[in-house]
């Protein structure tokens, strides 16, 4: 009898070990192609070309590319990838309460977002610049704006340039997100939307808008796109880095600015892990 209720009591952690560990989700580590294990990725979903929510609901764009290639390379295939909606405003915030595991969502690598969160890459070099209706001719430079109606998008570092020192007179809109600004752009309720100008092709490219907006054509700043992760966690740095250098070697990240920009946007070459342009 005392065997029996050894041997029960034996039975019962055991069962209750491995509930916990199928219940356990994925925290950034290693745990094997086929270990079942979920990592949670911060996209966006709005943007073409860049991160966006189909509507059959599968993911398309650049970023999505990437972050899908990185969590191979961190031993996850792309069925126990969960993709999570992280808008611009909430991306630090999402990493602090551990929402996600990192965030591919054009998060442009800068000092003051450094003091939150830590960054891999940077894995593209883009520039803002400005989207109009392709009948506009008033617009050429940055400084044209003061005076008129600007959207983008609250929490973008391209918001902040314009209100701060490229044209601190226009009236900016920022709302939720860039489908708003690319609406209001198409109805006539504001001038312009600034963004990066990856972004901006992706918009442009759309069928729908296919025509009727066209890109300036400015570099107003340099945006170097990086991977968002926990602040402190300086291993998943270096593995998304390295993951990073292998996708640009083996040409991995060539043919995904090809398949999601085409021809309409004339990229920067892969820049350097660790070197962010000014």
């Amino acid at each position: 009898m005392k065997l029996r209720k050894v041997t029960a009591a034996s039975a019962t952690v055991l069962t209750l070990a491995l509930a916990a560990t199928a219940c356990g989700s994925g925290d950034g580590g290693d745990s094997g192609n086929g270990g079942g294990k979920k990592i949670t990725v911060g996209i966006k979903y709005d943007q073409p070309g860049i991160g966006l929510k189909e509507p059959d609901g599968s993911f398309s764009g650049f970023d999505v590319d990437v972050a899908t290639y990185v969590a191979k390379q961190l031993g996850y295939d792309a069925k126990n990838i969960e993709f999570k909606e992280t808008p611009s405003a909430d991306r630090e915030n999402a990493l602090k309460r551990g929402d996600v595991d990192f965030i591919v969502a054009s998060y442009s690598i800068n000092d003051e977002r450094k003091k939150q969160v830590d960054f891999a890459g940077p894995y593209l070099l883009a520039h803002q610049d400005l989207l109009v209706r392709a009948d506009e001719k008033g617009i050429k430079e940055g400084t044209d704006l003061n005076g008129k109606k600007l959207c983008s998008v609250t929490g973008s570092t391209s918001a902040q340039n314009m209100k701060n020192e490229i044209a601190p007179k226009a009236n900016l809109q920022q709302v939720g997100t860039y489908s708003e600004c690319v609406d209001g752009l198409a109805s006539g309720a504001v001038d312009a939307l600034t963004t990066d100008d990856s972004i901006l092709a992706g918009y442009a490219a759309q069928d729908q808008y296919k025509g009727k907006f066209k890109l300036v054509g400015l570099k107003l700043s340099n945006e170097n796109y990086g991977i968002g992760v926990k602040k402190g966690d300086t291993e998943m740095v270096d593995k998304i880095n390295k993951a990073l250098e292998k996708m640009v070697s083996d040409k991995s990240w060539d043919k995904a600015v090809q398949d999601n920009f085409g021809s309409s946007y004339k990229n920067e070459p892969a820049p350097k892990i660790g070197n962010v342009v000014k």
